[in-house]
């Protein structure tokens, strides 16, 4: 007997769990904001494994799987997700019964015409359901399951984010590294052209003048060394901090030139993007969750369905403690009357917000074929600056090696020759930045259409 109105309460959970009038249809991904095709059409997208392996050097996948593994935001980023997962359980709660149990106990002595002993016992049961006729109550669970989802979509988007962040200070470092030995070079040259300077100044055939403008060419390396330098140090800083550690610690990067640049990622269509964005897929969660949560803000106006069931027992004595129950089921109607307007303006701020997701939503799908579209063009426009630069650098040293033969043969002084010998060590310099600023636009690239992520231990 003591069951009954429990399983009263659960039949009628049952009959009426499906019941939602104020549902509104799940949001559709918004095309009208993605083109039909990126400028630069390489196929279908693969996302197939982690898009730094595509670079096969191993050093960069250690440098990320640290960082993968340490990186202290990422961590909050994952407790954010359990936090949500919690929720999304009390959120849930409602849809279930509520059960407490009681027992007492007393034990006493009685004195009328003798004096007797006693001991009453007793055990109780009670339940609260509220029926959830107008889905309110499920509404606010699913728009809870919703935010777990682009809480982990969040997550991802951090650790897609945080591997090309180290990509980045990696082939920053490279690139320092490479610009250090380039300058190495240069001043090794500088120092043989002003020691032959200097002889054919003390046999007389040269100038002071040359002797000083070939020693300020010296000068002006040797102070690009130090910027270089500190350049790297500070990247290397930044990915230390990235590894979750202090600078000086793990983030030694060994690589002194550039690997081989992969052929282009295959870019799909931007439609693609709704499926391999991470943060578009996080910012269509919130737009559904929000949808419900104006259903729940609606279903919250009409009369609430309360039920409540009590079994109890009661005996004198441990013998007859479950032979007697009493069991009782109430049912009460609750509608809202006068609350001062605000259950409709939790309407209209639910209403309200929604509409912030979707402009949120269409935002993030403009912006993640922006920045594709942007590390396209970067990459195309790179390339071709690059070989016209190669070029330059071809032309300039030509015109280095005619002044020197000039100035050897004594057609020229020395200033055609310092002047082409600072134009090609420049130009050279600008090709190693040129070239690092390919490889951060390839990097950028593969961040943008969000390729395969690793899932991480807090998932």
């Amino acid at each position: 007997m003591g069951t009954i109105f429990l399983t009263v309460v659960m039949g009628f959970a049952v009959l009426t769990a499906g019941c939602r009038p104020f549902a509104a249809p799940p949001p559709a991904p918004d095309a009208a904001v993605v083109p039909e095709a990126f400028s630069v059409d390489s196929g279908p997208v693969d996302a197939s494994g982690p898009w730094w392996e595509a670079f096969g050097d191993d050093e960069l996948g250690g440098l990320i799987n640290a960082a993968l593994a340490g990186y202290l935001p990422l961590d909050s980023a994952w407790a954010r997700l359990r936090q949500a997962r919690a929720q999304a359980v009390l959120a849930g709660a409602g849809r279930y019964p509520s059960v407490s149990g009681t027992a007492d106990a007393l034990a006493g002595r009685r004195w009328a015409d003798t004096e007797t002993g006693f001991e009453e016992y007793s055990l109780g049961a009670a339940a609260n359901y509220e029926v959830d006729l107008w889905g309110r109550v499920r509404a606010g669970h699913e728009a809870s399951r919703l935010r777990v989802s682009a809480s982990r979509q969040d997550a991802m988007t951090m650790t897609l984010t945080v591997s090309a962040e180290v990509a980045l200070r990696w082939i920053g470092i490279v690139s320092q590294h490479k610009q250090k030995s380039l300058l190495g070079q240069q001043l090794a040259l500088n120092r043989t052209l002003l020691e032959l300077v200097d002889l054919r100044f003390r046999q007389g055939i040269a100038s002071a003048l040359d002797v000083y403008q070939q020693k300020q060419a010296v000068d002006q390396v040797r102070a690009e060394m130090p910027l270089v330098e500190e350049a790297a140090q500070l990247l290397g800083h930044e990915l230390s901090v990235l590894l979750g550690d202090a600078p000086g610690g793990k983030a030694v990067v060994l690589r002194t030139d550039f690997p081989p640049l992969p052929p282009l990622p295959k870019t799909g269509v931007p439609a693609d993007l709704l499926r391999n964005r991470p943060d578009i897929r996080a910012a269509w969660f919130r737009l559904a969750a929000a949808g419900l949560d104006v259903e729940a803000a609606r279903a919250d106006r009409m009369p609430a369905l309360r039920l409540t069931g009590i079994a109890e027992t009661g005996a004198e004595g441990l013998a007859g403690l479950f032979d007697n129950w009493l069991a009782s089921l109430a049912a009460g109607l609750v509608a809202p009357a006068v609350d001062g307007g605000s259950r409709a303006a939790a309407v209209h701020r639910t209403r309200a917000v929604a509409e912030e997701r979707l402009a949120d939503y269409r935002q993030v799908v403009i912006t993640a074929v922006k920045e594709v579209e942007d590390a396209l063009v970067t990459e195309v426009r790179q390339k071709e600056h690059i070989t016209a630069l190669q070029q330059v650098i071809a032309t300039a040293r030509n015109a280095l090696a005619q002044a020197a033969y000039r100035y050897r043969n004594g057609l020229t002084d020395y200033l055609p020759v310092l002047t082409q010998l600072s134009t090609v060590q420049a130009l050279e310099r600008e090709l190693i930045r040129r070239q690092t600023a390919l490889y951060q636009a390839r990097i950028q690239l593969y961040r943008a259409l969000g390729g395969a992520r690793p899932d991480a231990s807090g998932a």
